[in-house]
């Protein structure tokens, strides 16, 4: 049985029905001083996409907002729609599910890869030359 969802006391419903005022006050610190200082035009302008693509979203079809803009905090009204973030090298696509609510969306979109090391490859040191071939 799935536990349901809870913001600091609020549940998505609630979250849903409160003005921005309120909610940023409900808010850590560094996202609150963020949304206080106003939104960027670039976040104005993904906050439209997302309102759109919510339109559509109820019709029944499908819609994918893709976007640079990383540093977005997620508002209640994001939830439930499919945005692409870029990670500086290609579109990670990421559902806003309610849990992501007051984090920003460059978290959920990693920039670098995991480092993975292996076995040295030919001519990948000094003494690689000396590894036995296969």
């Amino acid at each position: 049985m799935p536990k349901d969802f809870n913001y600091r006391g609020h549940s998505l419903d609630s979250l849903l029905s409160l003005s921005m005022d309120e909610f940023i006050n409900l808010l850590p610190s560094r996202q609150r001083r963020s949304l206080q200082r106003g939104l960027t035009s670039g976040q104005r302008i993904l906050l439209e996409k997302i309102r759109k693509a919510k339109e559509v979203i109820k019709k029944g079809q499908t819609m994918i907002v893709k976007t640079h803009v990383r540093d977005v905090i997620i508002l209640p009204e994001m939830v439930g729609v499919k945005i692409s973030i870029h990670n500086g090298k290609e579109f990670i696509p990421v559902e806003i599910k309610p849990a992501m609510i007051g984090h920003y969306l460059g978290e959920f979109a990693i920039t670098n890869k995991p480092v993975r090391h292996g076995t040295p490859g030919i001519g990948a040191s000094r003494s690689s030359m000396y590894v036995p071939l296969k």
